[in-house]
């Protein structure tokens, strides 16, 4: 799973990814969520796919340019969403650059402030690729449309991100993608609007052939063990990580964060 996408098939992903949004309403940055334990007894207690779809379509503000791509839209209410979210993660990153500059009441912290983001729908917009491979999600599907095309940015996180690399604090990128996209997702990112350099020590993918020796899991470690393992090894390079975001639980779960910013993704769920 170059991804760590572990899918599940598209009508179940929607329904557990509504469930997953109920779970996370108690909670504020990290949560749990996990599929249905007993299947269905009856059809009415599943989603019709079909109008689960329009309500993702609607909400994502969706638009289709002349080329045939699907658009989200920057007046949408997922972008409106986003940046409430982003807006009070900005005030907390300005309030954690006081701190480790010494203006704060905690006076100065030694290490270095730093961001991690996740890439797929936190740092790049998937929305046309899912409705393209119809939320079904495979290596080699992903790896065609990254050949030839770019995502764009998840709106406002590319200038969130600028700002807090231009405000002294380190951006960091963690993502479930295969090492082998490693340029394809550097690319994108730098294209995209991205200033902080996604070089090989900013930049981590997962490398299953030959996995880092930070990671005790190896080659087997689950999302929320590569990730959490990675923040902790970014931890170990002197760097106090005052903000994580990413749009599924597995990537905010398992600590080495201050806080954790849990962006919206009702297109699929990863455990």
């Amino acid at each position: 799973m170059p991804r760590a996408r572990a899918r599940l098939s598209a009508r179940r992903a929607l329904a557990v990814t509504a469930a997953a949004a109920t779970l996370g309403a108690t909670f504020y940055g990290v949560g749990a969520a996990s599929a249905a334990n007993s299947a269905p007894r009856s059809d009415k207690e599943i989603p019709n796919l079909t109008d689960v779809v329009s309500e993702i379509k609607a909400y994502y503000g969706d638009t289709v340019d002349a080329s045939g791509e699907h658009q989200a839209s920057p007046a949408g209410n997922y972008a409106r969403q986003v940046a409430g979210i982003e807006a009070k993660a900005e005030s907390a990153l300005a309030r954690a650059t006081d701190r480790h500059s010494g203006h704060g009441a905690h006076g100065t912290h030694a290490a270095k402030p730093a961001i991690v983001l996740d890439v797929d729908d936190t740092s790049l917009l998937t929305y046309n690729y899912e409705l393209e491979v119809g939320f079904n999600y495979t290596p080699a599907s992903n790896q065609a449309y990254l050949d030839t095309k770019n995502m764009p940015p998840v709106f406002g996180m590319d200038t969130l991100a600028n700002w807090a690399s231009a405000h002294g604090i380190t951006v960091f990128w963690i993502t479930g993608r295969a090492e082998s996209q490693r340029a394809d997702t550097a690319r994108n990112l730098t294209a995209v609007g991205y200033r902080a350099t996604p070089d090989t020590t900013h930049l981590y993918l997962k490398n299953t052939a030959s996995p880092p020796a930070y990671l005790p899991c190896g080659a087997t470690c689950t999302t929320i063990e590569y990730k959490s393992g990675t923040r902790a090894h970014i931890e170990s390079l002197g760097y106090d990580i005052v903000g994580n975001f990413g749009d599924q639980y597995s990537d905010l779960s398992g600590g080495h964060a201050d806080r954790s910013f849990k962006l919206p993704n009702p297109m699929y769920y990863l455990p």
